[in-house]
């Protein structure tokens, strides 16, 4: 099983549509179509606070993960985070994510991207472990702290 990496572009739209959905649905994320969209658009039209990457084959995607970027002080520069992260349930628990995780950090490292961020639920055991091993570090002193506009 591969879990090449491609960026997702407009033709993408309703196969990752279809993804982030399940997703939204799995998770309970109070999130409608039209949400969905607006989020999702801009970054396959090529917007540069964002990426979206498809896992696997281009035309029958596992999974995706979604990359947004920001400046860090503390960083050096730009960093990116980790917006959202799936994986179909049929193919989970096969190392797709850990290749994710592991092919992603050095592309991104590549185009100058200086630290990767991302939130995990504190009660998913199994996300914080390949998070762990995937060489993500919990940061004790913060909270993510969020002020919906």
């Amino acid at each position: 099983m591969s879990a090449a990496l491609h960026l997702a572009k407009v033709d993408d739209l309703d196969r990752l549509l279809a993804l982030v959905t399940a997703f939204h649905t799995e998770e309970g994320l109070q999130s409608s179509d039209e949400v969905r969209r607006k989020g999702i658009v801009p970054l396959l039209e090529g917007i540069p606070h964002g990426a979206a990457y498809l896992i696997g084959p281009a035309r029958a995607p596992m999974g995706y993960v979604i990359v947004t970027f920001g400046w860090s002080v503390e960083h050096g520069g730009m960093d990116g985070f980790i917006d959202e992260i799936y994986l179909r349930p049929a193919v989970r628990g096969r190392g797709i994510a850990g290749e994710v995780l592991i092919a992603l950090p050095k592309a991104l490292s590549e185009a100058g991207v200086t630290a990767l961020h991302l939130v995990v639920d504190q009660s998913n055991k199994t996300a914080n472990r390949l998070y762990t091993r995937a060489g993500f570090v919990l940061r004790e002193r913060h909270r993510l702290m969020t002020r919906r506009l």
